[in-house]
């Protein structure tokens, strides 16, 4: 099946397995520089909002989420892996498996949503249904933090990826994701980050 047939039902159960694998070396790897400043900035707009409550979707083994959670605020963290939901649980956090697509929460119960390098993983023909989800758990006025490693638009399995199996994967550029964001959001702030590596697209968004 070629990428741009390809579903997020496709690619799910591979990125379970891949992430299942990788659980624990993620849970002991350093955070780098730059993802420390970008959390830190959300933390900031957060604070001079007054937000209360923030879910994280794709927690993976919940450092940002403890992060969040250490500065004030509650913190749901969520991830379709269960060994990283696991991981989250035993830092003491609100953790629960959750599809990304299908959010087993109460709607316009979050006053922000983060999710770092999650939706890279879902392909473009199931894109508007994971904003439109997300924008759901928003409250109104509500911030969500979408930060993607960036690309030329191309999409497909990482042949050379260090995970078993291979994770699917979306480039997309900033046009792609100012385009896709439109209907849901305005955009409070968007850059790219200089990672040293991929182009990284930081966008910071209000319902």
């Amino acid at each position: 099946m070629g990428a741009m047939n390809l579903r997020f039902d496709d690619v799910a159960d591979d990125l379970r397995a891949a992430y299942r694998g990788g659980a624990g070396w993620r849970d002991s790897a350093p955070k780098t520089a730059w993802k420390v400043a970008e959390r830190a900035a959300f933390l900031d707009r957060l604070r001079a909002a007054d937000a209360r409550t923030l879910v994280e979707i794709g927690a993976g083994t919940g450092h940002d989420a403890l992060f969040f959670q250490d500065n004030g605020l509650a913190v749901v963290a969520t991830d379709l892996t269960p060994e990283m939901v696991a991981a989250c649980a035993a830092k003491g956090l609100d953790a629960r498996v959750m599809n990304l697509l299908a959010p087993d929460l109460p709607p316009e119960s979050f006053d922000a949503v983060y999710s770092l390098n999650c939706l890279l993983h879902v392909p473009d023909a199931d894109l508007p249904a994971a904003l439109a989800a997300i924008g759901g758990l928003l409250r109104p006025g509500g911030l969500f933090f979408l930060g993607v490693y960036g690309g030329d638009g191309s999409a497909g399995v990482l042949a050379d990826d260090s995970h078993d199996p291979p994770r699917f994967f979306c480039w997309r550029t900033r046009d792609q994701l100012l385009d896709a964001v439109q209907p849901w959001f305005d955009v409070v702030d968007v850059h790219e980050v200089d990672t040293g590596g991929p182009p990284f697209h930081s966008l910071t968004l209000h319902r």
